[in-house]
């Protein structure tokens, strides 16, 4: 269990340090275009890149520390047994089938992505579309991983 956890908490904190070097990118990108009169494509895509790892890398990380978004209506106030049940339950009928999906279709994408090495379409953009899509596979290895994590220390405590 510790070993799941740990795993979890570092592949979510190591990827949320790219969150500064986002931010960082698009300042230049503002600036370089509004000041300078330049275009830079090549690391817009590039922050489009570094976004979709904090989101789709990140996602376990936020589900592990029950920090992920929430209708809290009648979660809000309730035990802490019901919260476990509720979580158990709800990752049980909507993250599996979630997981299961994302999974078997981003295997496919990702596949045709490789085999024609897929580019931008932009012009001055990045050569390197399919290794974007390739961290598409993140989402549901990281969300297996913190719902297997949850359950083994709600039910196996």
């Amino acid at each position: 269990m510790k070993v799941l956890e740990k795993y979890i908490n570092f592949v979510g904190e190591k990827i949320s340090y790219l969150i500064p070097v986002m931010v960082a990118l698009m300042v230049f990108v503002i600036i370089s275009r509004y000041f300078f009169g330049i275009g830079r494509t090549d690391i817009q895509e590039l922050v489009m890149y570094f976004h979709a790892l904090v989101f789709l890398g990140c996602a376990g990380y936020v589900m592990n520390n029950d920090e992920h978004v929430r209708v809290d209506i009648f979660y809000r106030n309730a035990s802490d047994s019901y919260k476990k049940n509720i979580n158990t339950i709800f990752g049980l009928l909507f993250l599996i089938p979630l997981i299961i999906v994302t999974f078997f279709y981003s295997i496919e994408t990702i596949e045709a992505s490789w085999k024609m090495s897929e580019a931008s379409t932009e012009a001055g953009g990045l050569a390197y579309v399919y290794i974007q899509k390739t961290l598409m596979i993140l989402f549901p290895l990281t969300l297996i991983a913190a719902l297997i994590n949850q359950f083994i220390k709600t039910k196996w405590k």
